[in-house]
């Protein structure tokens, strides 16, 4: 009976470990058609309006998220939440709108190596954020699991290496190297916040003032930094098309990412889309006429055993508790918390 159970537990796990795994890789993709669309906009169109594209994203959002808040009563209407949290929310989408302009900004000054290596900054960073403001806490098998998805980076970083595709020297590394590296520091806050308001407050909440912060914040640094590369495009419907699935994708992004940080975490969602370089790889060997390396298939098989490894052991969270009362810790919500309600269930079953 009791080795029956065990079973049935092990089966369990290692079906939400699969689910954990497919759900990371949805956003891996999701990023990966990003990454595509903007790379065929400016290798064949020599369009690089990267504010533009982040602010027809935010305004989706805003469109659907935001407006949904405006409809809804009591503590969750927009009016509400903006009384309460506005000046929370504005360094929220701060945050994450120069995120996404940094790091684009980054490859007009340094190497892709440099960008790839040191955008994995952020996951250490993401970690320590998680440790003081979320109260997650580690085991060494999470630390050897992130060594190892940076260990498959690194392969993948040789691989573009000896492939050729490390052909731009920069014009000047030091300022893309710490472009790189606020943006990495950027992303891990957005992630962070994230994170606490999908599972604390809702995913709707964090969308729609996302939405509502980044239209504006956007909005303001596009007519600043890309009026003069917006008015010199030649629209047809081939850009307006790429476009379109450019801001489809980022949405899709946006939308799915906290349904996943909700039941993992954040720090695992980041170690699953390190495959989405390598996705845009593949891609890229059709479009753009990529050289192939086999390193590449090795990089995205260590990448994700790592992930795995990560996923396979759950974190545990500190909660802050009585003086009187003993410290306790609760089980994580990294791979477990996909199976949390189901495991509530069958003990009460088992009770009754």
């Amino acid at each position: 009976m009791c080795s029956g159970e065990k079973k049935e537990g092990l089966g369990l796990e290692n079906r939400n470990i699969l689910k954990t795994i497919a759900l990371g890789q949805m956003l891996s993709l999701c990023i990966c058609g990003t990454a595509i669309t903007s790379q065929y906009l400016a290798e064949r169109y020599k369009v690089n309006t990267p504010m533009l594209q982040s602010f027809i994203n935010y305004c989706l959002l805003f469109l659907i998220y935001t407006v949904m808040l405006a409809f809804r009563s009591g503590s969750d209407n927009l009016l509400v939440i903006l009384k309460r949290k506005w000046w929370k929310y504005i360094l929220l989408g701060l945050a994450d709108v120069e995120a996404n302009y940094v790091i684009v900004r980054a490859y007009q000054y340094t190497t892709l190596t440099s960008v790839q290596l040191l955008d994995c900054f952020g996951i250490p960073v993401l970690m320590a954020l998680s440790w003081f403001i979320l109260h997650a806490r580690y085991r060494v098998i999470h630390f050897i699991a992130v060594a190892v998805c940076l260990l498959g980076v690194g392969t993948m970083v040789g691989a573009d290496i000896l492939a050729g595709r490390e052909d731009n020297s920069g014009s000047d590394v030091l300022i893309g190297d710490i472009l790189v590296l606020l943006g990495a520091s950027l992303y891990a806050i957005s992630n962070v916040c994230e994170e606490y308001i999908v599972k604390k407050l809702s995913r709707q909440e964090f969308l729609g003032m996302v939405g509502l912060f980044g239209t504006v914040i956007s909005g303001i640094q596009l007519l600043i930094v890309e009026y003069k590369d917006i008015a010199s495009i030649h629209w047809d419907w081939k850009i307006a098309l790429l476009f379109v699935a450019f801001a489809l994708c980022m949405f899709c992004l946006y939308s799915f990412m906290p349904l996943v940080i909700k039941v993992t975490s954040a720090t695992s969602v980041n170690l699953g889309i390190l495959t989405a370089d390598l996705y845009s790889l593949f891609v890229g060997l059709f479009l753009f006429g990529y050289k192939f390396s086999g390193l590449y298939i090795l990089s995205f098989t260590v990448i994700m055993v790592g992930f795995i490894l990560y996923c396979s052991t759950p974190t545990r969270t500190a909660e802050p508790t009585e003086s009187s009362v003993p410290p306790v810790t609760s089980i994580g919500i990294d791979n477990l918390g996909l199976k949390l309600e189901e495991n509530l269930q069958e003990t009460h079953s088992a009770v009754l």
